[in-house]
């Protein structure tokens, strides 16, 4: 898909730019063109993977795509509908629905998530993330952000390690239960990002957390 994706982009981009060879009057693609389109789809990629505005990339190479965006109003009602049914399908679950502006954050804590010092999802937690990706195919101009997080016990670099692998998890058991992958960002915040005591067992439960951010996709 992404290939295909990068190929009709570069692909606009030379069709939109040719010249006449004044040889052999034959319709050619000049050179200046094709280095412009092949740094174009670059670009895309590079937008899709990497960046601290990956989010908003992602969301430019949706559009770009074909997704289509919501304007004005709409976004309020759509990012309304999507968290009534979140709020719906994971009542009772432990995880915290919370909307801040015009994005969703999913809290799922570790107890809910993942044994301690693994990257397996625990059994229970496959029906939550059924029902996230049940809410996420059917409201589909959402970006999915999944972003894993650690307490502060061990090295910080197996943290990070630690927490980018159960974000990849995540993000994976998403993708195959039907979210378009295009749509899904993962990324490992390791230690960094408390939001509670680490001094503490109660505080350092409550860091080791999966969230996912849910943010339409804006024109």
């Amino acid at each position: 898909m992404q290939r295909l994706f990068l190929a009709a982009v570069a692909a606009t981009l030379v069709a939109g730019c040719q010249t006449i060879d004044p040889y052999t009057g034959e319709e050619k693609t000049a050179s200046a063109t094709k280095g412009a389109a092949i740094g174009a789809g670059a670009g895309v990629l590079l937008g899709i993977l990497t960046g601290d505005d990956s989010k908003e990339r992602r969301k430019r190479a949706l559009i770009l795509g074909g997704a289509g965006a919501l304007a004005g109003g709409a976004v309020g009602n759509y990012m309304d509908q999507q968290e009534a049914e979140l709020r719906r399908q994971l009542s009772g679950t432990g995880v915290s629905v919370t909307r801040v502006g015009e994005e969703i954050i999913l809290n799922m804590p570790g107890n809910v998530t993942f044994e301690t010092d693994s990257s397996d999802l625990k059994a229970g937690f496959f029906g939550v993330l059924d029902s996230v990706a049940l809410v996420a195919q059917k409201f589909d101009k959402t970006v999915v952000e999944v972003t894993g997080h650690t307490d502060s016990t061990g090295s910080a670099e197996y943290n990070q390690a630690l927490s980018e692998r159960r974000a990849a998890t995540v993000a994976t058991y998403l993708v195959n239960r039907g979210v378009d992958q295009q749509r899904i960002l993962a990324f490992g915040r390791g230690q960094t990002q408390p939001v509670a005591d680490n001094s503490t067992a109660e505080g350092r439960a409550l860091n080791r957390r999966v969230e996912i951010r849910l943010s339409p996709i804006t024109g």
